[in-house]
């Protein structure tokens, strides 16, 4: 990765425009240690802008969003992340508890998928292009529809995560054909952080980020909890609520890790 400007400087990207070296770099930004991965305190904005300056610079952004089950999931891959170019950010309260409870510290904004991905598509001056991966073949299309039609971007292609991503051995060359300015995977934790690191290097597009049950939510096969569940930071319970079976662990056992790892790491 090249060399930023000195400090007080400002950078050219590769069309003439000028950018500030405070979002050119996340060096300035302070993190907190969870579970041994370090988390941005940053917020939508902050973080849209840099997301963009590197875009125009064309240097590539793995995007990840860490909540208590990427704590606990994705501690494999902590030497893989200690990158300048992989970014994480906070998602979710447990989050938001950890840092109060071991640092007396806090996040500036809550950053999740479904609210940050809209949001980064709305400050670009162009439409995106979009590779879109995993999910069911009835669910991505459906978002992928949501993302044209709703959102205003460009979707360049798909591939599902489940009879589609076998039968393509080439999904690689499959995206970097697109040229895509965004792949979003959607395979949960921690299937989609691994394919992301495990691919990264040799895929083009400048934002790679794992985007869990997003697909879902735009495809409305899976309803949001209500505005104000959401403001009241109970849209894990609500989640729960509706699916018992499947995070009933994640929320119990997987928990009871997540706090264990943050101690040990504090």
């Amino acid at each position: 990765m090249n060399e930023g400007p000195p400090p007080g400087k400002a950078c050219a990207s590769s069309t003439g425009q000028r950018f500030p070296r405070s979002i050119l770099t996340m060096r300035s930004i302070s993190t907190i240690q969870v579970g041994g991965f370090a988390v941005l305190k940053t917020t939508s904005a902050e973080l849209a802008a840099y997301l963009h300056a590197q875009r125009q610079l064309r240097k590539q952004v793995a995007l990840f969003f860490a909540n208590t089950n990427f704590v606990v999931q994705c501690r494999d891959m902590l030497g893989q992340m200690e990158s300048e170019s992989v970014v994480i950010v906070n998602d979710g309260v447990g989050m938001d508890i950890a840092a109060r409870l071991l640092h007396a510290d806090r996040f500036k904004e809550n950053l999740n998928g479904t609210d940050f991905m809209p949001f980064l598509f709305r400050q670009s001056s162009t439409p995106l292009r979009v590779f879109m991966v995993g999910g069911k073949p009835r669910v991505l299309q459906k978002a992928a529809q949501y993302v044209t039609q709703q959102l205003g971007q460009v979707v360049v292609g798909s591939c599902d995560g489940y009879e589609g991503i076998k039968a393509n051995p080439q999904l690689v060359e499959t995206i970097n054909r697109a040229q895509p300015d965004v792949v979003l995977v959607a395979m949960g934790n921690p299937v989609q952080e691994q394919w992301i690191l495990d691919h990264r290097q040799d895929l083009h597009a400048g934002m790679l980020t794992g985007v869990g049950a997003l697909f879902d939510f735009w495809a409305g096969d899976k309803p949001r909890a209500p505005v104000f569940v959401q403001k009241m930071r109970l849209e894990w319970f609500y989640r729960l609520c509706l699916e018992p079976r499947r995070l009933a662990r994640r929320y119990t056992v997987d928990i009871v890790k997540f706090l264990k790892h943050c101690y040990h790491c504090r």
